[in-house]
């Protein structure tokens, strides 16, 4: 095959575009939550750009995009090599996020159209609805839908935070399509990816080969008590449901001692009535544990599970929990990872395996074919947030290992 080379400029000029729509000019950070207004103009930017490539566009009933560069024979569908992620977010995030992911897929298909090279397999670029899962729940939802976890009525039916049915802000935004959910499977996957944290950074590696990411699980927690007077009430006479939360959240703390490698967070809180000179009543919030040992997550779950009940007993509240996601640990395909790594030889670019922390799109396609990420360094560790930053050298680096990847898996002695 005739060397390919990457468009480094248009590269990083297409991440400062997608990254100023949605942004907060006052705080600097951008909003494109799933299948808002400025998502869909995100959208919009991505398939002209698939379009300006000369790309086969499809988007399914569920919103997933695909823009696709046909094999020698016009195939668009068997044996085909994607590359993906998504260009949803967090509220007030940074530019890479996922966009780096698919931006970079993008840049793969026309350092194959500025050599006039048709590929010997077509390739796939994907941008997947409602990753962050911040308006509809679960996130990776368009993924894992994609994959079989999920139904199209399933999604479509999906009640967001605000109210509104996922299917009918899907039509009202124009992204309603028409191709079967499910219709283009794979027969590899690789996702380019800021790393979202410091590892890389710290240790001046430049390139993560990641051969596994780690399990998720996502719960709610309901406590109830009784409200009372803050200062009439002996503390040994309170059904407190804030004392019985922050103690829950002190165990999870003790829980990553005892149980190693688990990570475990409580992201989002609230009481009621929410009053200073009041007992809570009631306190609601989530729990995020995470273990690349499948093993390990499900004892972590059994401790809090059980401390859940010993709580309740002991401060006299009521306790009920709500199961928001469980995904297990995934590993990745040994020859992708080798893939990846040759690759990054072959341009001379230090590298590592590594685990991810972050749940992906690759975990869920890794369900039906084989899948491999690539990471490249994060500022200080830094993401969902508008300081997330990676170096624009890094940035073209990491896509350059990805186009060598994908030069190698097409090349005549991968087939």
């Amino acid at each position: 095959m005739t060397a390919l080379t990457l468009d480094a400029n248009t590269l990083l000029e297409h991440i400062e575009t997608l990254g100023n729509i949605g942004l907060d000019s006052v705080n600097g950070g951008r909003s494109r939550i799933a299948l808002t207004d400025t998502e869909k103009l995100g959208r919009d930017q991505v398939v002209s750009w698939m379009k300006a490539l000369d790309l086969v566009v499809h988007v399914d009933e569920i919103g997933n995009i695909f823009g696709i560069l046909p094999d020698q024979s016009g195939n668009t569908k068997h044996n085909a090599l994607m590359i993906g992620s998504h260009i949803d977010s967090v509220f007030n995030a940074g530019a890479l996020d996922g966009c780096y992911g698919v931006l970079a897929g993008l840049a793969v298909t026309k350092a194959f159209r500025d050599e006039k090279i048709v590929p010997s397999r077509p390739i796939i670029v994907a941008a997947f609805t409602n990753e962050e899962g911040v308006r509809y729940q679960p996130d990776m939802m368009g993924s894992l839908a994609h994959a079989g976890g999920l139904s199209a009525e399933q999604v479509l039916n999906s009640v967001g935070t605000d109210g509104t049915r996922l299917g009918d802000e899907l039509k009202r935004i124009g992204y309603d399509g028409d191709m079967p959910l499910g219709t283009l499977i794979p027969s590899q996957y690789l996702e380019l990816h800021i790393e979202q944290s410091p590892v890389l950074d710290k240790e001046g590696i430049k390139i993560g080969a990641v051969a596994n990411l780690q399990g998720i699980s996502w719960q709610k927690i309901h406590i109830k008590g009784k409200a009372n007077h803050a200062g009439t009430t002996p503390m040994s006479m309170r059904r407190d449901a804030g004392y019985a939360a922050a103690s829950v959240m002190t165990f999870l703390r003790d829980v990553t001692r005892s149980k190693s490698g688990t990570l475990a967070t409580v992201g989002s809180i609230k009481f009621e009535p929410n009053a200073i000179n009041v007992i809570p009543r009631a306190a609601e919030f989530t729990v995020d544990l995470r273990n690349p040992d499948n093993s390990t997550l499900y004892a972590s779950e059994k401790a809090l599970t059980e401390y859940l009940e010993v709580l309740s007993q002991e401060e006299g509240v009521t306790i009920e929990t709500d199961v928001l996601a469980r995904f297990d640990p995934v590993i990745f395909d040994e020859n992708l990872v080798n893939a990846i790594e040759q690759a990054a030889n072959a341009l001379n670019i230090p590298h590592c395996r590594m685990t991810s922390g972050a749940g992906h799109d690759a975990q869920m396609i890794a369900r039906i074919a084989p899948s491999a990420m690539i990471f490249v360094p994060s500022k200080d560790g830094i993401s969902h947030n508008p300081k997330e930053f990676t170096e624009a050298e890094d940035l073209v680096r990491g896509a350059k290992v990805l186009l060598a990847t994908v030069a190698a898996l097409l090349s005549p002695a991968q087939q």
